[in-house]
C-alpha cells in the first residue's frame, strides 16, 4: 500500500490556492483560483485542494468530532536549504509558528507555518 496523494478540504480554497501557488510556489497541474478543486505537482505523492462537501461544512465536522480539526493534519515538506526557504517566504509576508531550529533527535532542521485554513506546514532540511 503506497499513500497516492493528500487532499486538503478548504472552505477557503481560493486564498489556499493563491498561497500554495504564489507563496510555496508549487507548480499548478490541474485547476485555479477559480475551482472548487486544484492539484500540484510535489513529487510521487500528489497534492490537492478541493472545497468540502455543501452537506458537510466544517462546523459540523468540528463540533462532531473530539478535536477542534486544528492540527490533525500537517503537511511536510523536504527543502534543500531551509533558511534560504524561510527568508523567502518571509519576504513574502509569512508569518512563521517557529522560525528554522535544529531537531537532532530527528535528523532535521525544521520551520513551521501555516496556511490560509489554519493547516499547519512543516518545512524540513536533513541535518
Amino acid at each position: 500500500m503506497k499513500l497516492s496523494h493528500v487532499r486538503l478540504l478548504a472552505s477557503n480554497i481560493h486564498e489556499c490556492f493563491l498561497f500554495y501557488r504564489d507563496v510555496i510556489g508549487l507548480e499548478v497541474r490541474y485547476g485555479d483560483e477559480t475551482t472548487p478543486f486544484a492539484e500540484f505537482a510535489t513529487g510521487d505523492v500528489s497534492f490537492a485542494l478541493e472545497t468540502p462537501m455543501a452537506e458537510d461544512p466544517v462546523e459540523a465536522r468540528s463540533a462532531s468530532m473530539p478535536f477542534s480539526g486544528r492540527d490533525q493534519v500537517a503537511l511536510v515538506f523536504r527543502v534543500g536549504d531551509i533558511d534560504a526557504v524561510y527568508e523567502k517566504l518571509q519576504s513574502k509576508g509569512v508569518t512563521f509558528v517557529q522560525p528554522p531550529r535544529d531537531t537532532p533527535e530527528w535528523g532535521h532542521r525544521v520551520a513551521y507555518l501555516r496556511d490560509p485554513a489554519g493547516n499547519i506546514l512543516e518545512l524540513n532540511q536533513g541535518i
